[in-house]
């Protein structure tokens, strides 16, 4: 799966475009069908629908109730793409996905930086720098930023925790991608774009419209407390699965919400925004074939000692069996870059123990296992979800993003090193 999203659309564009769902099937099949012919078909059944029904679908609506609520707040006006301007607007960006979670904010502030760019030949790159801000390291400030802590978070992780114990390392990490940005940015307005004269949309004050859906964002943020939050006394137990009664709730607001934001938000709004459901179908289709290709891989990790990652495992622990802060924030790390980084994170915050009350007075541990799942899913395009949203939006909106290998490159050369100096700062 993984080498079908790197590869094929270098390779085979047209094949990958048009076909890219069933490729991603095909990879869910190329584990479920030797499944089901060596433990039998009612086993693969449970696993895919263990991870389709307790995993993939609540997912995919709060993915969907963002995206559909963000494209209906339209920031109008516009900023000239400016060093500065793009700068401000990242970093607005960034402190906005720790409190409305990184998918939120990314699509509320994808579309305006996409337009204050609109005269420029280059800008992929603020693309890239938004990636690594706006869709993944803002959000580690709240369990409300990004899916990993929101899972510490219903573990019994307080609240609070995150903001008293990430906010430097975020702040750290943020203020250096930002200065980079800036320094790169200025380079490229000054030797190539400032001459562009002409701004397909000038320069005004910036105005919202589309504001019922702020109040539709609200709901999605007390949807997701209530699920954490509450516990239903119903449920529904479905072939071994269970599924509580709290989380039908929450999706089932959630799917309300979207519904409400579609039918409030004005057409010019939409219009606007150039809202479109291809980048969701695109994101939809690509984490259906990453949530069930990826299930032998999570069982590996949960079999801990006993299972082939085993000396995966043992790495994690430093000498005398404690757990090494470092060593938990790269294997953490790397393992979200490449999988979905909300189960990365739950396999590793069981391995350090799995006690939220003890983890939380072991600092350095949870938030290495923390920093590592939030920061490095900016690694790359498949480390978070926002990260293809973003890429989708901007393909449709006409900028070139740099491919699998090109993203990858773009963030061994900046993000890599920033977090080298984090990791030696916080969690050595």
């Amino acid at each position: 799966m993984l080498l079908a999203i790197a590869l094929l659309p270098l390779l085979l564009p047209r094949l990958w475009h048009r076909h890219q769902g069933k490729i991603a099937i095909a990879c869910a099949m190329a584990f479920l069908l030797p499944d089901a012919w060596v433990h039998g078909a009612g086993c693969a059944a449970r696993a895919a629908q263990h991870a389709l029904l307790g995993e993939y679908l609540p997912f995919l609506l709060l993915l969907t109730a963002l995206y559909t609520i963000g494209a209906g707040i339209s920031l109008r006006g516009n900023l000239r793409g400016s060093a500065g301007h793009n700068a401000l607007l990242l970093g607005v960006g960034a402190l906005l996905a720790g409190f409305m979670g990184t998918t939120g904010a990314a699509m509320l502030m994808v579309r305006p930086v996409i337009r204050a760019n609109d005269a420029r030949r280059h800008r992929a790159h603020v693309m890239v720098f938004f990636i690594f801000l706006v869709a993944n390291a803002g959000g580690a400030l709240t369990p409300l930023g990004d899916p990993p802590l929101f899972l510490g978070f219903l573990r019994g992780v307080d609240f609070f925790w995150t903001l008293r114990h990430l906010l430097a390392p975020t702040a750290l990490l943020c203020g250096a991608l930002l200065a980079v940005f800036y320094l790169l940015d200025r380079w490229f307005w000054r030797q190539h774009d400032e001459p562009r004269a002409i701004d397909p949309t000038p320069d005004a004050p910036l105005r919202v419209a589309g504001a019922w859906n702020l109040l539709w964002l609200a709901g999605v943020v007390g949807a997701v407390l209530l699920g954490g939050l509450w516990r239903a006394p119903f449920g529904l137990r479905l072939d071994g699965l269970d599924l509580r009664g709290q989380d039908l709730v929450r999706d089932a607001l959630l799917l309300l919400l979207t519904l409400g934001s579609l039918a409030t938000t004005p057409r010019q709004v939409h219009r606007e925004n150039q809202f479109e459901w291809g980048p969701m179908l695109e994101v939809a289709k690509l984490f259906l074939g990453i949530f069930l290709s990826i299930i032998p891989v999570l069982a590996m990790l949960r079999a801990g000692v006993q299972g082939p990652l085993a000396p995966l495992v043992r790495l994690a622990s430093g000498a005398g069996g404690r757990p090494d802060p470092a060593l938990y924030f790269w294997l953490t790390g790397a393992l979200s870059s490449v999988l979905d980084n909300a189960p990365t994170y739950l396999v590793f915050f069981n391995l350090a123990g799995g006690d939220a009350a003890s983890l939380m007075r072991e600092v350095a541990v949870l938030g290495a296992i923390s920093g590592g799942a939030v920061f490095l899913g900016a690694m790359t395009y498949i480390g978070n979800a926002p990260n293809l949203m973003v890429r989708a939006i901007a393909r449709q909106r006409g900028i070139e993003m740099p491919g699998f290998f090109g993203y990858l490159g773009w963030s061994c050369a900046v993000l890599l090193p920033c977090l080298l100096v984090l990791q030696r700062v916080f969690w050595p």
